[in-house]
C-alpha cells in the first residue's frame, strides 16, 4: 500500500510540508475573486470559487476527488491548473492509486518542470515499484530523472525566501535534508540496477549522510560493495550488511528481512575471513558507527595465510629446530596416517624436547619427551641398543638427531622413534662412582 511505502521512506512529513505550506497557503490568499488584482490568478465565477473552496476544505479523499472531477469537467481551463493537479496528486496518494499519481505528477511537470512535490512522488513511486521488483527501463529512467530534478531544484525550492512564515527554520532545513536523501536514493538505486557501481556507492553514501535511518540503503550499499568482489571493498560491504542487520530504529528493514541478511552475512564473512571469529565485533562496530572507522579492517583468508607463512618463516629463522617439529605436528594433526607414511623409517632432522619420563628411571632405554610445551608427551625415543647412563630429571632439555619414526597414534598423540644413544645430546653426565674404602693399614710398609 502506498501509505505504508510513505511511512517506510520516512518522508511523509516532508511531502506534507511541500503540499500544505507551498501550495494551499498561496491558494487561500488567491481564493476570493474580488481580491484578485490585474495579472494575478483568479477564479472565473462563483461556481469555480465554490468548487475551489470545497476541494481545499473537504477531508474525505473520495469526496474531494469527486469535487476535483467536477472542477475539471466544468472548468477545463483555469488559472489554478497546477494547484488543481497538486490537490489531485495528494488525493490519489490518499486513495492509494500510484498509477494515477504518476500520470498526475507528469502533468504537473509539463506545467512546471521544477515542481518538487511532483518530482518527489515520481522518485518515491519508482523506488516503491523497484522494491516490488519493477526494474524496467521505464521505471529506472523515471527514478533517475526525477531524482536528478529534485537535486537540481533543491536549493531554490528550500530557499529562505520560500520558507512559509509558519514553518520553523530547523524544520525547513530538515525537510531539505530529507528530500536530498530521497533524491540520492533514487539515483543510487537506478545506478545499482544498471551495474554502475561507483555511482551507486557514492549516491548511497550521500543518502545515509543526509538520513542515517535508511535501513534499505544500508543493505543496498552492502550488496553493491560486496558484489564488486574487490578485496579492498568487500570488508566495507560486510560492514553495511552488518549495519542493516543491527539497525532497528525508524525506517529499519523488517525483522524477517534482517534475519535473512544476517544469515547471508555469516556465510559471506566466513567465506572472506575463513572463520566466524570477529563477526560479533563487526556487528558491534556497525551498530555504533555510521560509517566504518578509520582503523576498520577485516583480514581476508589470503591475508591470514600470508601472515601465517611470514610468521612461520620468522619462527624458522629464530628457532629452526622448534619450527621443524611444529610443522611436523601440524601435518600429523591434520593429515594423520597419510603424512606419517612419508615420515616412517626416514631419519629426522635435529629436534628438541623436554624429558617427561624415562623407563627405567635409572639407566633408561626409553625416554618420553614433551615437544611443544613442558609436560605434554608427544615423542617416545627408544634406544636401538644399550641404555643411557644415570638418569635425567623431568624438564631436562634434549636435542636429538637421526631418530627414525616407527609408529604413530593420533589419540592420544604420540610418535615413537628409534635412535642411537650417541645421537642424544643434553643427557646429564653420570656421576663418578664413589671411591671404595681402603682396608686399615693398607698401603703401609712392613717394618723389619
Amino acid at each position: 500500500m502506498l501509505v505504508k511505502i510513505s511511512k517506510y521512506l520516512g518522508v511523509v512529513t516532508l511531502s506534507t510540508v511541500l503540499s500544505t505550506a507551498l501550495v494551499p497557503a498561496a491558494q487561500a490568499q488567491e481564493a476570493a475573486p474580488a481580491a484578485a488584482a490585474a495579472g494575478e490568478k483568479k477564479v472565473k465565477d462563483r461556481g469555480e470559487y465554490d468548487l475551489f473552496t470545497g476541494v481545499t476544505t473537504e477531508q474525505n479523499a473520495q469526496k474531494r476527488l469527486d469535487l476535483i472531477n467536477q472542477w475539471l469537467q466544468k472548468y477545463p481551463e483555469t488559472d489554478y491548473k497546477k494547484e488543481r493537479l497538486l490537490f489531485l496528486l495528494t488525493t490519489y496518494q490518499q486513495l492509494n492509486k500510484p498509477a494515477d499519481m504518476i500520470e498526475t505528477a507528469n502533468k504537473i511537470l509539463a506545467l512546471d518542470p521544477k515542481d518538487m512535490t511532483a518530482l518527489y512522488w515520481l522518485t518515491t513511486l519508482s523506488l516503491a515499484a523497484g522494491s516490488g521488483g519493477d526494474s524496467s527501463p521505464t521505471n529506472l529512467d523515471r527514478a533517475e530523472k526525477s531524482a536528478q530534478g529534485m537535486l537540481a531544484n533543491l536549493d531554490e525550492t528550500f530557499s529562505d525566501a520560500k520558507k512559509p512564515a509558519s514553518t520553523d527554520a530547523a524544520a525547513w532545513a530538515k525537510a531539505k535534508q530529507g528530500m536530498s536523501a530521497v533524491a540520492h536514493k533514487g539515483i543510487g538505486w537506478s545506478a545499482m540496477v544498471k551495474k554502475n557501481t561507483d555511482v551507486a556507492v557514492s549516491e548511497f553514501k550521500q543518502t545515509l549522510a543526509a538520513d542515517p535511518t535508511q535501513g534499505e540503503v544500508m543493505y543496498w550499499l552492502g550488496t553493491t560493495l560486496y558484489g564488486t568482489k574487490d578485496p579492498a571493498k568487500i570488508p566495507e560491504g560486510l560492514f553495511y550488511y552488518a549495519k542493516a542487520v543491527q539497525y532497528d530504529g525508524p525506517n529499519a528493514l523488517a525483522p524477517a528481512g534482517r534475519t535473512q541478511i544476517d544469515a547471508f552475512l555469516g556465510r559471506a564473512y566466513k567465506g572472506y575471513h575463513g572463520s566466524m571469529d570477529g563477526l560479533d565485533k563487526l556487528k558491534e562496530v556497525a551498530k555504533n558507527n555510521a560509517t566504518p572507522p578509520a582503523d576498520f579492517k577485516i583480514k581476508s583468508v589470503k591475508e591470514i595465510a600470508e601472515e601465517k607463512v611470514a610468521a612461520e618463516n620468522e619462527a624458522m629463522k629464530a628457532d629452526p629446530i622448534g619450527a621443524a617439529w611444529k610443522g611436523m605436528k601440524a601435518e600429523l594433526t591434520t593429515n594423520g596416517e597419510t603424512y606419517f607414511a612419508g615420515m616412517k623409517d626416514a631419519a629426522m632432522p635435529e629436534l628438541r624436547g623436554k624429558v617427561v619420563s624415562a623407563t627405567p628411571a635409572a639407566r633408561p632405554n626409553t625416554i618420553v619427551l614433551a615437544m611443544s610445551d613442558d609436560t605434554s608427551p608427544e615423542v617416545t625415543l627408544k634406544l636401538a641398543e644399550g641404555t643411557m647412563a644415570g638418569k635425567a630429571d623431568p624438564g631436562t632439555v634434549l636435542n636429538f638427531t637421526g631418530a627414525v619414526p616407527k609408529t604413530f597414534t593420533g589419540s592420544p598423540f604420540m610418535v615413537t622413534m628409534e635412535i642411537e644413544k650417541a645421537n642424544i645430546k643434553g643427557w646429564p653426565a653420570a656421576a663418578a662412582p664413589a671411591a671404595r674404602p681402603r682396608p686399615a693399614g693398607a698401603g703401609a710398609k712392613k717394618k723389619k
